[in-house]
């Protein structure tokens, strides 16, 4: 009998969704409460998704036959199908944004078009996957900000708030998927966290540069009350970010697994919601 590789919680189940959001409306405005640069944020966030999403099937998916728990092998499918249909809404996103609002998609896209290529054609495989455990680490915290802070999506446009949330109950279902796969494989403590330093800044540059486009294109790029209004976005009292320093660095840790930070209740809150 194998050893078990798979720690997510017996009652976590990675549930595929299909949602059917239409977000055409939303869109064409500054969807997160009028507020310019938490919208532009957001939506530079969604551009980095489906890129990100193929790179992160693709290097769980690499290991596949190296994994011998029957749990941790269905996880992992259940990781691709999610993940797909991230890859699917997010591009719908992405490319109806362009469309409404004039901005440019090869542009924004263009830095981490490239960057994937290289990392393809030179990072070995076991550190492909341990950027992808540090990246699933990166949006489970900001997952469990979203769906912790009840204020984060007030005043948002309905179908915005929806997407966003199911996107981050799905980040929290299978957020150590990557994690088991890489410590059922020999993955390093060393190699991990220093796919963490790399991922931090290589994320945070990624949105800035959609930032900038995006509040460049809306006219706005130099006007001082915009970026004041994305500092309190980002650190103020009920700032996106607020909160987030103590998972991150948890993860730094040796005996650190992403379900230290049990998360269910927020999964479970959020199914009642669907319900009522």
């Amino acid at each position: 009998m194998s050893q078990p590789q798979s720690f997510t919680p017996e009652n976590v189940p990675i549930t595929k969704r299909n949602p059917q959001l239409d977000l055409a409306d939303a869109l064409k405005c500054d969807w997160m409460n009028d507020h310019q640069f938490a919208t532009a944020w957001f939506n530079a966030m969604s551009i980095t998704f489906p890129m990100g999403e193929q790179f992160f099937i693709n290097s769980v998916r690499h290991y596949r036959d190296r994994i011998t728990d029957p749990k941790l092998k269905q996880e992992m499918k259940d990781f691709y199908s999610q993940e797909a249909v991230h890859l699917r809404e997010h591009q719908r996103y992405n490319e109806l944004l362009c469309a409404q609002r004039g901005y440019d998609l090869e542009t924004l896209e263009k830095p981490l078009r490239r960057r994937m290529a290289w990392v393809k054609k030179n990072v070995p495989a076991r550190e492909q996957l341990a950027g992808t455990v540090a990246v699933e680490h990166l949006t489970a915290v900001l997952a469990e900000r979203a769906l912790g802070e009840a204020d984060l999506f007030k005043g948002a446009h309905p179908a915005m708030a929806k997407l966003w949330k199911w996107h981050a109950v799905e980040e929290m279902e299978h957020k150590a998927v990557a994690f088991d796969v890489y410590r059922a494989i020999g993955g390093t403590e060393k190699m991990r966290r220093a796919a963490m330093r790399r991922s931090t800044f290589f994320l945070t540059w990624d949105i800035l540069h959609g930032v900038r486009h995006i509040l460049r294109r809306d006219g706005v790029l130099w006007s001082p009350k915009v970026w004041a209004s994305g500092f309190v976005f980002l650190f103020g009292k009920q700032g996106v970010l607020r909160g987030t320093w103590q998972p991150y660095k948890d993860f730094f840790a040796e005996d650190f697994h992403p379900w230290a930070h049990n998360t269910q209740e927020l999964i479970e809150n959020w199914e009642l919601q669907q319900q009522s």
